[in-house]
């Protein structure tokens, strides 16, 4: 089996565009998906899933060096990047996973290796939990599991959104500010070393900052995403995130940066104890967002992962 040394990667390309895409309707919503196209002959589809706040050019970087092994497909969630709002305003977690479960039966795509960062990966816990028959691989880079003490730098923001009436004003504040000063604020939040990222990409950032200010439900979004996250946190039993890692049968990886302020790195362990085949990766020097801070690292982890998937299979075909 392959270790991840067996991968060459060249190093990711800071002048790349975001992928282009396309719409497609998921449950009566416009829901946008980006499209990496695969470069190698034996390439496997894939589909990453951002996080709170999050946009799918999160993975421009990841899905162009995974694209000679994968065909890579990068979702916007349903009131986040260029998506349209849910109908019934429902941005739950199971929302959010019952809308990549429709779009990955529409585009008959899967099985997938799934990929998600953040509330990502817990809504991709749901996805591989629920319907194995999609899910090829899961990756999971520091998913938003269960915790109820927000990490330093998030917690003020994070208290205000969960009072009514007090997170739309707080968010109405954050938005005054200008689109540089507050991209350069997430980048601070997510990034062990902000000083790394490109100008262009902050550029870029802040571009989208300023074009989501026009869109009606953008706060909606961010705020009842974040209130569904945190109401998925005290669900119980049969329906807790714990137990559903335990239900995952896919071959798992999770990628977690040593320096998140977000989410704890000491859950890392117990999600890769609490799925049963997973494997765990920490990176010492990095983030909130592996695939956006080490992406070359964190690829080299994922193509171990599909090595060890398809060990003894046959997988000459093309991905979708």
């Amino acid at each position: 089996m392959a270790s991840p040394t067996d991968y060459p990667l060249a190093r990711p390309n800071p002048d790349r565009p975001p992928w282009p895409g396309e719409f497609h309707t998921v449950a009566a919503t416009d829901v946008f998906v980006r499209k990496t196209p695969a470069t190698g002959p034996d390439a496997e589809p894939a589909l990453y899933v951002h996080g709170l706040g999050g946009a799918s050019t999160n993975f421009t970087d990841l899905a162009d060096l995974l694209s000679p092994w994968f065909a890579g497909r990068s979702i916007d969630l349903p009131g986040f990047g260029q998506s349209g709002p849910p109908v019934g305003a429902d941005y739950s977690l199971d929302a959010h996973a019952r809308t990549v479960i429709g779009y990955l039966e529409q585009s008959d795509r899967g099985p997938v290796h799934l990929v998600g960062n953040s509330m990502g990966g817990a809504i991709s816990i749901k996805v591989a939990s629920s319907r194995p028959d999609l899910v090829r691989t899961l990756t999971l880079i520091s998913p938003a599991v269960p915790d109820l003490k927000p990490r330093r730098g998030a917690d003020l923001l994070m208290a205000l959104l969960l009072v009514p009436g007090v997170g739309v004003r707080a968010l109405r504040r954050v938005d005054a500010d200008t689109p540089e000063r507050r991209a350069r604020a997430i980048v601070n939040l997510c990034f062990a070393h902000p000083e790394r990222v490109p100008a262009n990409r902050l550029a870029q950032a802040a571009e989208d900052i300023l074009s989501r200010r026009e869109l009606p439900w953008a706060h909606d979004a961010l705020l009842m995403s974040f209130r569904g996250l945190v109401r998925s946190y005290l669900a119980v039993g049969p329906r807790s995130a714990w137990q559903r890692m335990t239900e995952v049968t896919a071959a798992t990886l999770v990628v977690w940066g040593a320096q998140d302020k977000l989410v704890d790195v000491a859950h890392a362990p117990r999600i890769a104890t609490a799925i049963p085949d997973a494997t765990l990766l920490v990176l010492p020097d990095v983030g909130h967002t592996a695939q956006l801070e080490d992406p070359v690292s964190t690829a080299r982890a994922i193509l171990s992962l599909r090595g060890r998937a398809n060990d003894g299979r046959d997988t000459n075909h093309v991905g979708t």
